[in-house]
C-alpha cells in the first residue's frame, strides 16, 4: 500500500526533478515478412509494423494523461533487417529502411530501431550490403536508426567489421554534412548488443524475443542529483544507500508503466531498463550527479570512481524493484545530450580519454561525441575498436556512436536539436592507427569466454 508521502514524493519529482519514463518501446518480429521480392518484403515490413504498434502512441498518451507520469518517447524496434532482407533479390536495401520509416510516421513513433547487422564473428552477404547501405539509408530517412554489433566475449572482435565500420561513420557524416553529419546520431557500433534494449539509437529486436514485447526505459538522474544534496559531505556507503533507494522508486513507476502497456496493448511485458538517462536541460544530468559527490568537474582525477558508485548503486535499487530488468541498466554518458557533460567538456577537462575510461564502469560506451570532420576513417574505426575491447574483456555491453562532424574542428559545437542537444567537437591524437586497422581479422575472445 502507497502512503501518501510516497505518492507526494513521486508529485515532486515528476513536478520538481525531471522525473519521467523515457521510452516505451515495441518490439515487433519481421522474420514472417520475408519474401525473395523485395518490393513484396518491403511492403509486408510496412504492414505489420502498422498493425501491431497502431494503439502504441495512443495507449502512451492515456497512461500519461491517467498517472501523470510523462512519457517522452514512442518507439517500436525490430528484427534486424539484415536477417529479414537476406532472401530477398536485391542489391539495395535502401527501400527497407524507407519501407521503415514510412511505418514509423503512419504510427506516429518517435523513431524506430533495428536497421542493424550482427557481425561479431563474421558477415554474410547480406551484413555487408544492410552496412555499406547504411549512410544513404540514415540520410534518406528520418525516424530509423541503425546499429551493427562488432565484436563480443563469446566471439572476439570483428576486426574486418571495424574497418568497414570506421568507413560507414565517415560516409554517413560526409552525406548529411548539410546536418551537421546528423546521419551519425543514429547510428550505433556494438560489443555485446543486448536483444531487449528500448534506447535509441542501439535498439533492435533480438531473434530470442516473442512476436511482439513492451520494453520501458527510464530516466531520472535529476531526481537522484537532488537526493544527493541532502547527504552533502557523508561518506560513500551513505551515498550508494542513498542512490539504491532512489532507483528503486524510479524504477517501480517504469514497472508500473510497462504491465500497464503491456496490458492495454495486450503485448508482453519484457523489461525494464533502469538506465539514467540524462538530456541536455538543466537539472537532469549525470555528469552533475558525479560533481555532486565532490568533484570540481566531470572529468578531472576520481570521476571513474564516482561513475562505478552511480552505476553499482542504481543497478541494486533498480533491480529490486521490477520483476525483470534488462537492456543497458545503469548510467549514460552521453556527452551532447548531457548539459554537464557539454560544460565538461567545452571546459577541456573531460577528454576522450577520459570517456573511454569511464566506460569501463557504465553502461554503453562513448556516445553522441564529435570530433573534427577531417578524423581519418582509421582513427574512428579504432576508437571502435577500443571501445569494443573494454566490451569484450569486461563481459558488458560498450558501444559507439561518433559525430566526425563535416568541415568543423576542435571548439566548434554541432547542434543536433531536441534531445540529441549539442555537442562540442573534441580532440582526437593525431598519431595515425592505419596500419593496425588494416590488418583486418579478428581479435580473439578472451580466455574467460570458455565457459561451457
Amino acid at each position: 500500500m502507497l502512503s501518501k508521502d510516497e505518492i507526494l514524493q513521486t508529485i515532486h519529482m515528476i513536478d520538481q526533478q525531471h522525473l519521467d519514463i523515457r521510452t516505451i518501446t515495441m518490439g515487433i518480429s519481421l522474420l514472417s515478412c520475408a519474401n525473395p521480392d523485395a518490393k513484396v518484403c518491403c511492403q509486408n515490413i510496412y504492414d505489420k509494423i502498422c498493425k501491431k504498434a497502431e494503439h502504441l502512441v495512443s495507449t502512451g498518451e492515456a497512461i500519461e494523461r491517467e498517472f501523470g507520469i510523462p512519457i517522452v518517447n514512442k518507439r517500436v524496434s525490430v528484427t534486424p533487417i539484415s536477417l529479414v532482407a537476406a532472401g530477398c533479390n536485391t542489391e539495395d536495401y535502401v527501400p527497407f529502411a524507407q519501407a521503415l520509416d514510412r511505418a514509423a510516421h503512419t504510427v506516429g513513433i518517435n523513431f524506430l530501431g533495428g536497421y542493424s547487422a550482427l557481425v561479431q564473428k563474421g558477415m554474410t552477404e547480406s551484413d555487408v550490403k544492410l552496412i555499406r547501405s547504411i549512410p544513404e539509408a540514415l540520410a534518406t530517412t528520418e525516424l530509423v536508426c541503425s546499429s551493427v554489433n562488432v565484436g563480443s566475449t563469446r566471439a572476439g572482435i570483428n576486426m574486418d567489421a571495424v574497418k568497414l565500420m570506421g568507413e560507414t561513420v565517415k560516409t554517413a557524416a560526409d552525406r548529411t554534412a548539410d546536418r551537421g553529419g546528423f546521419g551519425c546520431a543514429k547510428l550505433v557500433v556494438f560489443c555485446n548488443a543486448v536483444e531487449d534494449n528500448p534506447f535509441m539509437a542501439g535498439a533492435f529486436h533480438g531473434v530470442g524475443e516473442a512476436e511482439t514485447v513492451i520494453n520501458v526505459g527510464v530516466s531520472g538522474p535529476g531526481v537522484v542529483y537532488h537526493a544527493l544534496q541532502s547527504v552533502k559531505g557523508q561518506p560513500f556507503d551513505v551515498v550508494a544507500e542513498t542512490v539504491k533507494k532512489t532507483a528503486f522508486r524510479i524504477t517501480r513507476m517504469g514497472q508500473l508503466v510497462a504491465q500497464e502497456a503491456s496490458r492495454r496493448l495486450n503485448t508482453p511485458f519484457g523489461i525494464v531498463d533502469l538506465s539514467l538517462a540524462p538530456t541536455p536541460a538543466v537539472g537532469d544530468s549525470v555528469a552533475r550527479i558525479l560533481e555532486e559527490m565532490g568533484l570540481e568537474t566531470c572529468g578531472t582525477h576520481g570521476t571513474t570512481a564516482a561513475l562505478a558508485l552511480l552505476n553499482d548503486a542504481v543497478k541494486k535499487g533498480g533491480v529490486m524493484a521490477s520483476s525483470s530488468v534488462g537492456g543497458l541498466s545503469g548510467a549514460f554518458i552521453p556527452v551532447s545530450e548531457d548539459e554537464g557533460m557539454i560544460a565538461a567538456a567545452q571546459s577541456g577537462v573531460l577528454t576522450l580519454d577520459k570517456l573511454e575510461a569511464m566506460t569501463c564502469v557504465c553502461s554503453v560506451g562513448l556516445d553522441m561525441i564529435a570530433v573534427p570532420g577531417d578524423t581519418p576513417a582509421e582513427t574512428i574505426a579504432a576508437i571502435i575498436a577500443d571501445e569494443a575491447a573494454i566490451g569484450m574483456v569486461n563481459n558488458k555491453t560498450t558501444a559507439v556512436r561518433i559525430i566526425p562532424a563535416p568541415g568543423l574542428d576542435v571548439g566548434d559545437t554541432v547542434e543536433m536539436g531536441g534531445l540529441l542537444g549539442s555537442a562540442p567537437v573534441m580532440p582526437v591524437h593525431k598519431s595515425s592507427s592505419a596500419d593496425f586497422i588494416h590488418r583486418g581479422g579478428r581479435i580473439p575472445a578472451p580466455l574467460h569466454s570458455l565457459k561451457n
